[in-house]
């Protein structure tokens, strides 16, 4: 009795021993999916290691200088000194300024009024007037909050100014919190909810197109047919951009009504910004199922592109704020330019014009992930 049980154990040791090193073989076997489980926790590590950063520096910033003085000049050394700001440009007109706020190439406009310096030597404790693009909060605050001390450190360096009185305030600022006075997070996180929403759900549904129709047998039916693979790709895509564009209709429509987030700029130049992000992930979605064996190694491509999406396009934490290679990575999805755009669009008024720049590099991904994919269908099961 007590050698049957020996063996019954050992024959079950033995069967679960099997089922393991055989697990193992076939994990070996699948690269994609243990790529993926080695690569997540490491590109993990690296981006909230390295990329994030919840008090951001190098800010782009402008200065509007309506004097040109010694006092002026301190000002924007000791601004270009800081690791807080990155001044951009110096301008003189104040169309200048608003133009730099609303296509997002600044998110500071620092200007130096007329009379500053003689104001300041009378003793007249004279403002010096910041205009913020508060329409990512805890960008603006914590550079806003050293101003005060860089302005006040260069004056008191400044040896030609003398005061009279030495408790008194030199100067005062004065903020203009432009596109969200509030600071209100909403207005923040509603537009940018936009973007990442179409972005995970139109990965998915594209990922799953190819390897679906292999894994069903009705690969065969369609390579038969007289059809091109970008007859094949477009119409494949098709259903899904008036999926995406009634998703955003939902989206915007909730961001409206429930949370009140204005859309202060044109609907023809959302809608078409919209249409453009919408295709351009539907390609790149296209691309994952070409090049993915299985439905399984497609959603895990499509997670591990929509990861640093949702970290490295400034919906999350500060675009601004992060290292140049994070931004240079960030420059390269598409998500990082929707957003720009919706909020800029619906914040401030912008057209499409305007952000020129983000609608040509979406189109630029988009045609990149369309030639990818045409590229990389399959004309055989092989």
């Amino acid at each position: 009795m007590t050698t049957t049980v020996a063996n019954g154990n050992g024959g079950s040791f033995g069967r679960f021993w099997a089922m393991t090193v055989k697990e193992f073989i076939q994990m070996t076997r699948d690269r994609i999916t243990l790529a993926t489980m080695v690569a997540l926790p490491i590109m993990q590590l690296f981006l909230f290691g390295f990329a994030i950063n919840t008090t951001p520096h190098n800010l782009p910033t402008a200065v509007l200088m309506r004097e040109n003085t010694d006092v002026g000049r301190s000002i924007l050394a000791a601004l270009q000194n800081t690791d807080f700001f990155q001044i951009r440009s110096v301008v003189t007109r104040a169309e200048d300024m608003d133009s730099i706020l609303q296509s997002g190439r600044a998110l500071f406009v620092v200007e130096i009024p007329e009379g500053f310096e003689r104001s300041l030597r009378r003793g007249d404790t004279p403002s010096l007037l910041v205009a913020a693009d508060a329409t990512d909060p805890v960008a603006s605050s914590s550079a806003l909050g050293a101003l005060t001390g860089i302005v006040a450190s260069a004056l008191a360096n400044d040896r030609q100014v003398e005061f009279s009185e030495p408790t008194k305030p030199a100067f005062s600022i004065v903020q203009h919190r432009r596109y969200n006075p509030a600071g209100s997070s909403t207005l923040n996180i509603v537009p940018g909810l936009l973007g990442t929403i179409l972005t995970m759900t139109l990965l998915i549904f594209t990922a799953l197109s190819v390897t679906r129709e292999v894994e069903r047998g009705t690969m065969e039916n369609l390579l038969s047919m007289p059809i091109k693979p970008l007859e094949i790709m477009l119409g494949k895509i098709a259903p899904y951009v008036l999926i995406g564009l009634i998703q955003s209709l939902l989206i915007i429509g909730a961001g409206l009504l429930v949370f009140h987030v204005p859309i202060l700029g044109g609907p023809a130049s959302l809608a078409a910004a919209t249409t453009l992000f919408v295709i351009t992930n539907l390609s790149i979605g296209y691309t994952f199922s070409t090049i993915a064996a299985n439905q399984l190694q497609a959603m895990q491509m499509a997670m591990m592109f929509f990861l640093p999406n949702i970290l490295l396009s400034g919906f999350m934490f500060p675009f601004a704020g992060m290292p140049t290679w994070a931004q240079w990575i960030g420059e390269a999805l598409p998500l990082t330019h929707y957003i720009r755009i919706v909020r800029a669009i619906m914040l401030k008024g912008a057209n499409i014009q305007t952000l020129a720049y983000d609608a040509i590099a979406l189109a630029c991904l988009m045609a990149v992930a369309m030639l990818i994919a045409v590229r990389r269908f399959r004309r055989t099961l092989d």
